[in-house]
This record gives C-alpha cells, sequence and structure tokens, in this order.
C-alpha cells in the first residue's frame, strides 16, 4: 500500500485519546512510508493525522472542495493539496488516489465516507482494504449495529468482513496489508 484514505472529524473529541492515537496513526504511515490522503483540513484529528505525517518527513495528499474553505481551514503545508468543485468529486478523488482506507473517530461526514466505501465493496467497485482504528472503543456501537443488521436479515455476515478494526494503528495497517476481499453473493451486474 502506498497511500491511505483517511476519514476523521474536524474536530478533536471529547477524549485525549483521539488526538494522541490519531497522532499515532501519522507517525505510523510515515514510518511505513504510506502516504497520507485525506480532506485537507489543519483542523480536528483531520490536522492531528496530517501535521504528524508531515512532521516525520511522510507526504500528505488533501483534497478539498473550494466551497469548504471558509468552514474548513485548508492546512499550508501539505505535499499537495488538490481542489475540486464539488464534495462527489472529492470522494472520488480520494479514493481514486488510494490503496486502502482508515475511519477514525467522527461525526456525520466520516461515517458518510466510510459507509461509501463499504458499499462500494459490498457490489464490486472496489476491492481495497477498509479499516477502522477502534480509539476508545469508539467503533463498538457501529460493529454492533451491523451485527444485529445481519442478524435481521438486512445483511449478509460475510459483508462483516469487509472491514478490519483494531485500537493499534500498526497492526490496523498489518492487517490492512493481508487482507483479501471476501467473495461476495450479488443480485446486480459488475459495474463497468
Amino acid at each position: 500500500m502506498k497511500r491511505i484514505c483517511v476519514y476523521c472529524g474536524s474536530s478533536l473529541g471529547a477524549r485525549p485519546e483521539y488526538s494522541k492515537i490519531s497522532r499515532l496513526l501519522g507517525k505510523t504511515l510515515a514510518s511505513n512510508k504510506i502516504e497520507l490522503v485525506y480532506g485537507g483540513s489543519k483542523i480536528g484529528l483531520m490536522g492531528e493525522v496530517s501535521n504528524e505525517v508531515l512532521k516525520n518527513q511522510g507526504k500528505v495528499i488533501g483534497v478539498m472542495p473550494r466551497g469548504l474553505f471558509t468552514v474548513e481551514t485548508a492546512s499550508e503545508n501539505l505535499t499537495k493539496l488538490i481542489e475540486v468543485d464539488t464534495m462527489h468529486e472529492r470522494k472520488q478523488t480520494m479514493s481514486d488516489l488510494s490503496d486502502g482506507f482508515i475511519a477514525l473517530p467522527g461525526g456525520l461526514g466520516t461515517f458518510e465516507e466510510l459507509f461509501e466505501m463499504l458499499s462500494w465493496a459490498r457490489i464490486g467497485i472496489h476491492k481495497k482494504p477498509i479499516g477502522l482504528l477502534n480509539i476508545s472503543h469508539f467503533f463498538d456501537p457501529l460493529v454492533n449495529m451491523l451485527k444485529n443488521t445481519c442478524t435481521e436479515g438486512f445483511m449478509k455476515e460475510s459483508n462483516m468482513n469487509l472491514f478490519c478494526i483494531s485500537d493499534n494503528p500498526l497492526e490496523l495497517i498489518q492487517k490492512m496489508k493481508v487482507y483479501s476481499p471476501p467473495v461476495m453473493e450479488t443480485r446486480w451486474h459488475k459495474l463497468g
């Protein structure tokens, strides 16, 4: 894996562990020579990860819609900043540039990006690894909800294999490096 896209909050969250482990992820990416692709902001957990990658001589590509500059302040020190017109273009560009995806704690935007990548993996648009960095058990309720979705018959159990999970950045990256996508039963035709 040459590049990993990280989805995370534009705020720091309520626990100091969120920032601490986000910085550890940034350091781990840099030390493994994996470039960071992310939303381009210097605030919140987004800034924590990107600043740490840069501090450790890693490379960072930020992707940000022009209209977001008033809300999220773009980091000035990025290796490369790609400006796009829409959020859809942002997500597609981030996906195209990346060999895998990691979700950290975050809000609606983080969940939306994570679920889009999970949905795309489910229907075969990509076969890239998806990781959940489960800082302070943040993703436990989400994993339980997905298990319940299987129990209630809305999702196949095999969908639980679409992602890796760990509370340790290095362990998560190692899991992603050896990830093999599950064979998915589908009712849809493969998209071109």
